[in-house]
């Protein structure tokens, strides 16, 4: 089985050849982070349109390394949700235009259910069943996976994702955007303690999380301060604040689950300080740790092309109906 991954559901288009003998044989990735740079967020329409021109020249890139064509593909895999509709609506009418040209079945795909299937790109994949943190700048989600399809949502956020917050903090920060990466490159040259943010809903029982407050906490920090003086120990207190959140609920969600493998996975997973805490917490509990290498962790073809891999032969098709859909639950999708 060698399946055609394409992945459209935000900022980035990404194309790849994933073989279910031979592994992954190509990806391509184009980010559009310059171009939404001077918006300070991603403005959709733009995003539909670049999708548009870039989707049919990766096409050919990951087939020319991937050392394919339409006759060696035995079916094609798009993200169909959640996401942007714009940018979903165009990667499924072009994968579902490839697939009538080339008479060949596809399928859409969770894209969340690509984030949680990341680490099986790896050599040494996780085995089912294992508990996964899902954290990225749309979603914080601690789930139970039983199996393919076989997902329990343990628990998720209340109000802004983990990412988020690491955005929107980074902007309070004056770092450009998108400022994740930045704000935790920043907090490397701040002073553990100098600023203590609260760990949201560590005080009560339960898996849910809560960021929302983290951004008022930064934003009171800072005020009547010097921001160039400050600015790396408030980097340092928040990103501190929040890995500490993420890894005591993944603590008491192993405990929970009983289970010994846990998954980290979405673009907040590349985060060094939230891996090395996590290796901790599962070293301390005679477990395992999981994750995509960092080019997986944030939105990627790979992912798309492995799922579909997964679900082609798991006897998964359906129509080429459109399915694109913004919103669309995890624990929704099925076996």
């Amino acid at each position: 089985m060698r399946v055609l991954g394409i992945e459209s559901s935000c900022d980035e288009t990404a194309v790849a050849v994933y073989d279910d003998s031979r592994g992954l044989l190509s990806h391509r990735l184009h980010s559009q982070v310059t171009m939404h740079q001077a918006y300070g967020g991603v403005v959709p329409e733009l995003a539909s349109r670049d999708h548009v021109r870039r989707l049919l020249p990766l096409v050919r890139e990951a087939l020319a390394e991937a050392g394919s064509d339409e006759s060696s593909i035995d079916g094609l895999a798009y993200t169909a949700g959640p996401g942007l509709i714009g940018a979903l609506l165009v990667g499924e009418g072009f994968a579902t235009a490839l697939a009538v040209s080339w008479g060949k079945p596809a399928l859409g795909i969770h894209h969340l259910e690509g984030h949680l299937l990341a680490p099986l790109l790896e050599p040494n994949p996780p085995a089912f069943p294992f508990l996964a943190l899902l954290v990225s700048g749309g979603h914080t989600q601690l789930v139970d996976v039983a199996g393919l399809g076989q997902y329990r949502i343990l628990g998720e956020t209340l109000d802004d994702a983990a990412g988020e917050a690491f955005d929107k903090t980074a902007k309070l920060l004056g770092l450009p955007y998108p400022g994740g990466a930045a704000l935790a490159s920043l907090a490397q040259g701040g002073r553990s303690g100098v600023f203590n943010f609260p760990r949201p809903m560590l005080d009560r029982p339960g898996l849910d999380f809560s960021f929302s407050g983290l951004k008022t906490a930064a934003l009171v920090a800072l005020r009547g301060r010097d921001l160039s003086a400050v600015r790396a120990d408030v980097a340092r207190g928040f990103e501190e604040a929040v890995v500490e959140t993420l890894a005591e609920k993944c603590r008491r969600a192993l405990r929970h689950t009983g289970h010994q493998r846990l998954v980290i996975a979405g673009g907040v997973g590349a985060n060094r300080r939230l891996r090395e805490r996590l290796a901790e917490i599962v070293r301390d509990m005679n477990a395992q740790l999981y994750f995509p290498r960092t080019e997986f962790c944030t939105d990627n073809g790979a992912m798309i092309a492995l799922a579909g891999c997964l679900r082609f032969a798991a006897g998964k098709l359906h129509g080429l109906g459109m399915s694109a859909r913004a919103n669309w639950e995890l624990g929704a999708i099925g076996v």
